[in-house]
């Protein structure tokens, strides 16, 4: 007997990025990146956020919007490893799930009781496309959710380094100050796919309203290009 169950929408989440290439593939890892959480109409109850002050973290549960209606499958290539070896779904957060739900981690930095949108949570570390549509929020808690003794499986079997990042000073100053450190945290993530690793191949990053495009050779990213979308 298949179940089926309804989830409203309650917020949507707004971030620097505006595809699916270049978001960090878990939160947290551009701790620098900002966003918002911006509810919609019928839950913008500022007395739904009471006591969320208290928190420096929340869990955000979310649509994999994008994948929503493709198709499942039991195992998964892993970008961890290279894209080379199949582990089952459900021993990997791939977006290709039964049931497209994600879970993310983020900082809380404030709530703007004030914004014509309000209350709006303003967050960072996001790992989230702009826009995507959230399930539920919830407080992270040290005390249960903080597992130092936890193994990490394959991920931890598999030794990963970041990349140097470049930019010249005339295409930095094109993008917004405020976004500048979320970039380069976001490139020394090395968003190429697995299977990418042609030094003369140009990527494009879609990031804060700009096209910034660049290369990857010998560990170091290096920003050639930026133009606004």
């Amino acid at each position: 007997m298949k179940t089926q169950y309804t989830f409203d929408v309650i917020a949507r989440v707004r971030t620097p990025f505006g595809e699916k290439f270049g978001i960090p593939r878990q939160s947290g890892l551009a701790a620098e990146v900002s966003g918002e959480i911006i509810f919609e109409e019928a839950f913008r109850s500022p007395e739904a956020l009471r006591g969320i002050e208290g928190f420096s973290h929340i869990w955000l549960v979310w649509c994999f919007s994008q994948h929503a209606e493709k198709d499942w499958q039991p195992t998964v290539r892993p970008p961890r490893l290279d894209g080379s070896t199949r582990l089952g779904v459900f021993a990997t957060r791939s977006s290709f799930r039964p049931n497209p739900i994600g879970l993310s981690l983020v900082r809380l930095d404030g709530v703007d009781y004030e914004a014509a949108e309000g209350p709006i949570l303003k967050v960072s570390g996001p790992d989230l496309l702009d826009g995507t549509p959230l399930f539920d929020i919830k407080p992270y808690l040290p005390y249960t959710d903080c597992r130092p003794e936890a193994r990490s499986g394959f991920v931890t079997e598999y030794e990963w380094t970041g990349l140097a990042v470049e930019i010249p000073p005339d295409l930095l100053v094109k993008i917004p100050p405020d976004q500048q450190t979320a970039l380069r945290e976001v490139l020394a993530q090395d968003p190429r796919p697995a299977y990418h690793r042609d030094p003369e191949r140009i990527y494009g990053l879609s990031f804060a309203g700009r096209n910034v495009r660049f290369t990857v050779q010998d560990g170091i990213a290096r920003v050639i290009e930026v133009d606004a979308l």
